[in-house]
């Protein structure tokens, strides 16, 4: 296989995946930087021990010619994902973005209109997808364990370190981010998508802000006297870029150049999209989806039940409960603490039948060991997958019509057909 020449959009603390994936791979060759903020870019250098060139983003095009680009990584804010796929595939290049593709319905229809067009590849990455439980859950359902799906509960817990930080950066803004529907249960409605075999049909959402937030945090009693956290004393809610070497030099260093704030506090003006949501989707086939997403919880985790005509198959994973405790971040942790892995346990049971546990173990590392698997696939060091993991363009919009018409439901409080988006998208329902 050809090496390829990669460029990676947007060097925030996200490409950390990519940029140290591809100077390790001998099928891919790290070959541009592109960001508006010089500082981050020669921090990846500084990392990689590399001379990566660095362009502006107003040098996008320039760019791709100059370095004979074949692939574009996008690790942008996700409002901006529609413009650099769009400008990638009309310059000739394959596309693998972060989710979600895009946030909106316009962006939807400028990227799929560009990749008929070019018959470029987009791939999203959707690495939640080669975690080797979720693989699991799908060889079981797709081989008929628990017989024709009528139903999905699916609960997913972001504790107070975690659901926190989505509050501390852009995607606090629902036009940056499309909010939480789009940008994180994005991953959520794809695993279902990806296990059912189908996508979705009707949709009907409810949400609210409850947690976070100035208005809140003054009801709450929280500390809403500070703009950001670095100095911010003792507040846990706070998050302090000083006591992480690679936050400051990728932020806080940074902030010269463009004034971004990545420790903005949670409880300050500004918070436009909700932290608790509430989801009925029915799938093409009649299976429906019951989903909800809690962001401030006290422990990270989720839970995940399949009813079928002939059992059940249900899944419990709990992620930082124990030896994190009350620190925000494995970075608070006190010297010599280590937190414990996360676990999952997947338990099948027929009907009339005792139940099965079918796994119990420790969660990988890097999203339960998807990072490292989809990443080997993207760059063409994985053998061929019988379970279907890449996700194409088809499943990055998929995913993301449920976020869209959930947001529709919010806004207008009835619930949204997924074939009025597709026709405004302009794409055969």
């Amino acid at each position: 296989m050809a090496v390829r020449r990669h460029a990676i959009v947007g060097l925030g603390s996200r490409a950390q995946l990519f940029t140290r994936a591809l100077a390790a791979s001998p099928r891919a060759e790290l070959a541009a930087f592109c960001d508006h903020n010089e500082t981050r870019m020669r921090v990846h250098n500084d990392w990689l021990g590399t001379s990566v060139p660095g362009y502006r983003p107003a040098d996008f095009a320039a760019m791709l010619a100059k370095e004979r680009i074949d692939v574009v990584v996008v690790c942008t804010p996700d409002h901006t994902h529609a413009d650099y796929v769009v400008a990638a595939l009309e310059a000739g290049c394959d596309v693998v973005t972060e989710k979600p593709m895009t946030t909106d319905v316009d962006g939807a229809r400028r990227i799929l209109a560009a990749r008929r067009e070019t018959g470029g590849s987009v791939r999203v990455a959707f690495n939640y997808r080669y975690n080797p439980v979720h693989r699991r859950v799908r060889e079981l359902l797709a081989a008929g364990a628990i017989g024709e799906i009528g139903s999905v509960e699916f609960s997913w817990l972001l504790d107070t370190a975690h659901g926190a930080d989505y509050f501390r950066r852009w995607h606090r803004d629902k036009a940056g981010s499309g909010g939480l529907l789009v940008h994180k249960s994005g991953h959520h409605f794809d695993l279902v998508n990806w296990w059912l075999g189908s996508g979705p049909e009707t949709v009907f959402a409810l949400g609210r802000l409850f947690f976070y937030g100035d208005e809140n945090g003054r009801r709450h009693g929280r500390r809403t006297d500070y703009a950001r956290g670095t100095g911010a004393g003792d507040d846990p809610f706070a998050l302090d870029l000083e006591r992480s070497p690679r936050l400051r030099a990728l932020y806080r260093d940074a902030e010269a150049e463009d004034g971004y704030l990545r420790d903005q506090n949670v409880f300050a003006p500004g918070v436009t999209i909700e932290d608790e949501l509430s989801v009925l989707v029915r799938h093409h086939g009649g299976a429906v989806l019951n989903y909800h997403l809690h962001a401030y919880s006290p422990r990270e985790g989720y839970r995940v039940a399949f009813a079928g005509s002939e059992g059940r198959l249900e899944l419990d994973v709990r992620e930082n409960e124990h030896a994190i405790g009350a620190a925000k971040s494995v970075a608070d942790l006190p010297p010599g603490v280590v937190p414990e892995p996360g676990r999952a346990r997947l338990t099948l049971q027929r009907l009339w039948e005792p139940p099965e546990v079918v796994l119990d173990q420790a969660l990988g590392e890097g999203h339960g060991g998807g990072d490292e698997r989809m990443l080997a696939e993207l760059l063409g060091d994985a053998e061929p997958d019988p379970l279907g993991c890449a996700a194409d363009h088809e499943a990055g919009l998929q995913a993301l019509l449920t976020g869209l018409a959930a947001n529709r439901s919010l806004a207008t409080g009835r619930s949204v057909s997924v074939e009025e988006l597709l026709g405004e998208i302009g794409e055969p329902a």
